[in-house]
């Protein structure tokens, strides 16, 4: 249904709000100006990093909410994954060194896992997390008011106070650059053998 489909703003909404909120949708960003800013719930300019980026208009389709719990969750992997990369060229976990080659990291550390069988220890605990995200998600979609990739996990109450908005658009922001950077360095990987800091450095 294109446009139309349920995910399609309600015009009802607008009525009777001042007209510079009008004139203030025409000033948000457009990610691919020809195509102008999706239609859709998701691009009202209420949630951080809309840039109005949605060539397939695929926030039509699909629960706004849970296209953004997808889309943290890939920002919050994708970070660990690009430090974790560069952390393998900087040094190694004690006792490590015992169970891979210390030139092993990257795809080739994952496959030395499997082999060695330490990956079923990893897949428990990871899906030991998914389990409890996923529970989350469900319970965000059938009208719990949780927000999208909100666990409450702050300890060091970073998100409290007027900094949240910045700190929000912080996360989303760095996640994204995270997804191509963590994508460029297993491509460099699969091609030079090297990682990041070694293909940097190497002559």
């Amino acid at each position: 249904r294109g446009r139309e489909g349920r995910g399609r703003r309600d015009d009802s909404r607008t009525e009777g709000q001042p007209k510079h909120c009008c004139w203030r949708r025409m000033q948000l960003p457009t990610a691919i100006p020809p195509l102008g800013r999706p239609e859709t719930d998701m691009f009202d300019g209420s949630v951080p990093g809309d840039a109005g980026f949605d060539p397939l208009t695929i926030s039509a389709w699909l629960d706004s909410r849970w296209l953004r719990e997808a889309e943290i969750k890939h920002c919050r992997v994708a970070m660990l994954a690009a430090a974790g990369c560069i952390a393998q060229d900087i040094f190694q976990f004690p006792g490590a060194a015992t169970v891979y080659k210390a030139s092993t990291k990257m795809t080739a550390l994952h496959d030395a896992a499997v082999k060695a069988g330490s990956m079923g220890q990893m897949l428990f605990w990871i899906g030991f997390v998914e389990a409890i995200s996923t529970a989350a998600t469900i319970q965000m979609l059938q009208g719990s008011g949780r927000a999208p990739g909100d666990f409450g996990f702050d300890p060091l109450g970073l998100g409290k106070g007027p900094g949240r908005a910045r700190m929000e658009l912080s996360e989303i922001k760095n996640g994204r650059l995270a997804m191509i950077g963590f994508s460029g360095m297993v491509h460099h990987y699969f091609i030079t053998g090297k990682g990041p800091i070694e293909l940097l450095t190497s002559r």
